[in-house]
């Protein structure tokens, strides 16, 4: 049976995202994946093999009563779901997330709760919606007691690290990062792009975006997780390489830079793979990324400087065995 009130097109998508090591000494295989991913019993995870190991759990939803974030100030009164989930690849990095989507306008009361669960990921405004002020109000965090999606993704990624499968010895030391995207409407006879890409403070980015009308939320997601996962490894490979010397002084301790760089190249190097999971209409929204500031070709110079300070001290260490003590 169709609901009774229809939904007007959404005029602005947002959501927000939690990416950190898997806290376990072993990535997870497919099946522990799945186990720990499991979060209804009424849903199967997804599993993929191809072009890496990648599971994802299913949707939750979280009902939620609550003003906006608003740019100006504004009280913008919203109910409706909020879809969060999580994932996990290579058995290595864990992802949780949270979003919604947001029509032009709502009822001018709020309706029973009934009528919002049969649309999953809806938040809907009390009478109409300043999307531009609501869109720059997400991005900047709002204020005490408006709607948070990162706290629900906080909320998910703290259950899922307390999982009895992960034995809380991580094989090198990191940090989360968090992103923060709002998604508006792109003018008719124009393309998806990225207005804007944020390296805040506190481990934040933001990335505010223009898409077609029609756009699916999910697909927004998927997006987004695809650049949180790969700007959490630019990030945490740059501070492997900041955290140790490379210098002469380190020739005085053999083995110290091999071990300090071994984890990015047993745990990291492999899973630099953008747009794996991008929806096609989605997949050009990477190549602005990709000519400023340049991921891939930051990336391919870090693995390059690792492989070569790798060879150099090996070198160095063998020279070492084979020269005669003074």
């Amino acid at each position: 049976m169709a609901p009774r009130h229809s939904t007007p097109r959404a005029v602005l998508a947002c959501g927000e995202i939690r990416t950190c090591l898997l806290p376990t000494r072993q990535a997870l295989d497919i099946r522990a994946a799945a186990q720990l991913l499991g979060l209804r019993a009424d849903e199967r995870v997804l599993l993929s093999e191809r072009p890496n190991l990648y599971a994802r759990s299913p949707d939750t939803l979280t009902g939620v009563d609550c003003p906006l974030p608003s740019s100006n100030g504004a009280r913008i009164r919203a109910v409706g779901t909020v879809t969060a989930r999580a994932a996990l690849t290579e058995g290595r990095v864990l992802q949780t997330s949270a979003h919604f989507r947001l029509p032009a306008t709502g009822p001018d009361q709020r309706r029973p709760w009934g009528e919002y669960l049969v649309r999953p990921g809806v938040v809907e405004p009390l009478g109409k919606l300043p999307h531009e002020a609501v869109a720059q109000g997400v991005l900047g965090g709002g204020r005490h007691g408006d709607l948070d999606v990162g706290l629900i993704a906080d909320g998910l990624l703290t259950r899922l690290l307390r999982h009895p499968l992960l034995d809380q010895r991580p094989p090198f030391r990191s940090r989360p990062t968090r992103l923060r995207w709002a998604a508006l409407p792109a003018a008719p006879d124009e393309g998806p792009s990225i207005e804007r890409f944020t390296l805040a403070e506190d481990e934040l980015r933001t990335v505010r975006l223009r898409v077609p009308e029609g756009t699916r939320a999910a697909d927004l997601a998927l997006l987004c997780d695809d650049l949180a996962l790969h700007d959490w490894l630019l990030t945490t490979v740059v501070r492997m390489l900041d955290g140790i010397r490379l210098d002469a002084a380190d020739a005085q301790e053999p083995g110290t830079v091999v071990r300090a760089l071994r984890p990015a190249v047993d745990h990291l190097l492999h899973l630099w793979m953008p747009r794996a999971r991008v929806a096609r209409e989605l997949a050009p929204l990477w190549d602005p990324l990709e000519e400023r500031p340049g991921f891939t070709r930051q990336w391919q110079a870090l693995v390059q400087r690792i492989r070569d300070q790798l060879t150099l001290h090996t070198i160095a260490s063998a020279r070492r065995e084979v020269e005669p003590a003074p």
